[in-house]
């Protein structure tokens, strides 16, 4: 398999340099699953380019797996010695230790600069498909060229295969690209030639430092990446958001606490499900779903035909795993599905439903970021109808568990007043093609209003 990095940074031989390997010089290196060898095709002041050449005997590989005594062919024919994989990803760790580290005894200067970089992998698989990779490397902001390549080229009936010539052009330091490249091999090829522990946790969070926490696909990347280890990736993604990792004991939010005495969220949930229901719709998709509790009740209903759960944090999907999906009988579990995501980056997959809830969610973003939430929603996804619930600030004054001037929960970014959610509504229904209704859940104040209100938008027919 082979891995190539280019730069044009002049002058480009200093290349050399920052990852230790003289340009004149071509060199091996053994490691137990094989021989790396780095050489330069290419080394001149305006353009040098650097190769790694990782050799693996697929007999050899075969006959150290656990089980090949039964001498299947299957042992013997695979893509391993020519499709990157995890054996690219520990050659470069191995190879390009100090350069990954971001030292360069002579040239820090240079290391610690963002110079014009481009990766090419001849052979990457991708069983995510061409989607998924660009969505791997996009988001870092590398320019990614693709070509997929056919079964066999003699025989163009067979169609393409899951693999990819890629070329990924970046602005970066080469410490940054190599962590990013022994990260995402794996994680493309979906697969670990070596068993996974929590020490892998730690290599990750080492090499994911300053933007695994903030990528958009970090729960898949974390998951793959940890060979689909549903604990370790429950761990991994706390500590990458600095939470404490604990048991997961289904405990009363603070707000839930608060809102107990009157019921408030059962009456929310019963409140929203008779609107669906009125409406007519038979796909929904719950935003910000949390554990699940609304989806519970949805699928108690038959007249939802699909119901899809989407939630930005990891551990509250893992939840409603198993409080709700792996609770379902095997002819209903195709009814449910559960996606991470983030309601403020755009996403195809949330699109086509006939309805949208988003059920307590948006007083736990920032104001700044309600805009993009905005676009998201009405814009690009486009349900025929959509349900908003948010507190109702004015009636905070009832709760006698609640110090004057606090949120109902530590997590609120802000509560509004009647007057300010219903201003927000009605200027969503002037930028987008929706019209609104208010309603409110629990019971009504003659002087502050509700406990939580709630906007009901309908998709206008052109």
């Amino acid at each position: 398999m082979l891995l190539t990095i280019s730069t044009t940074h002049q002058p480009a031989t200093d290349l050399g340099y920052l990852l230790f390997k003289h340009p004149d010089k071509c060199q091996a290196f053994d490691l137990s699953f094989g021989t790396a060898q780095v050489f330069y095709p290419e080394a001149s002041d305006t353009r040098c380019t650097v190769a790694l050449v990782l050799d693996i005997n697929p007999v050899d590989l075969a006959r150290g797996k656990a089980g090949s005594n039964r001498q299947t062919l299957a042992a013997y024919v695979s893509d391993r010695p020519y499709a990157a994989s995890s054996f690219l990803s520990v050659a470069i760790s191995q190879v390009f230790r100090t350069a990954m580290t971001g030292r360069c005894e002579h040239r820090q200067d240079l290391a610690d600069t963002p110079i014009p970089l481009i990766a090419k992998i001849p052979v990457l698989p991708s069983r995510g498909r061409e989607g998924f990779l660009r969505g791997l490397f996009e988001p870092l902001g590398y320019q990614v060229d693709v070509c997929r390549l056919a079964l066999d080229e003699q025989f163009p009936d067979w169609g393409n295969s899951s693999y990819f010539d890629v070329e990924l052009t970046h602005t970066i330091k080469l410490c940054d690209l190599l962590s990013h490249l022994h990260v995402m091999i794996p994680v493309l090829d979906d697969d670990k030639h070596y068993y996974v522990n929590e020490d892998e946790i730690q290599k990750l969070l080492r090499h994911g430092e300053g933007w695994l926490a903030t990528h958009p696909l970090k729960a898949e990347i974390t998951s793959r990446y940890l060979k689909r280890q549903r604990g370790l990736t429950r761990d991994a993604l706390a500590q990458i958001a600095g939470e404490e990792v604990v048991a997961q004991i289904p405990q009363e939010t603070p707000e839930e606490i608060i809102e107990k005495p009157i019921s408030l969220n059962q009456q929310r949930m019963e409140t929203v499900i008779a609107a669906l229901k009125t409406s007519g719709a038979q796909k929904i998709v719950d935003l910000g779903c949390g554990e699940g509790k609304l989806l519970k009740l949805l699928l108690k209903e038959p007249t939802f035909s699909e119901i899809l759960g989407m939630d930005v944090t990891y551990r509250s999907l893992e939840s409603a795993q198993e409080r709700v999906l792996d609770r379902l009988p095997t002819h209903q579990q195709g009814r449910l599905k559960l996606i991470q995501g983030s309601l403020t980056y755009r996403d195809a997959r949330i699109a086509g439903y006939d309805a949208a809830t988003v059920i307590e969610v948006i007083e736990h973003m920032d104001l700044n970021r309600l805009r993009a939430f905005e676009r998201v929603l009405f814009e690009f996804a486009q349900p025929k109808l959509a349900i908003v619930t948010t507190p109702n600030i004015e009636y905070n004054v009832k709760f006698e568990q609640l110090p004057a001037g606090k949120l109902r929960h530590p997590d609120h970014r802000f509560e509004w007043t009647r007057s300010e959610f219903q201003n927000w509504a009605r200027e969503i229904c002037s930028n987008y093609k929706y019209g609104v209704e208010f309603g409110s859940i629990g019971e009504i104040d003659p002087k502050v209003g509700s406990p939580t209100q709630m906007a009901i938008f309908t998709l206008k027919m052109e």
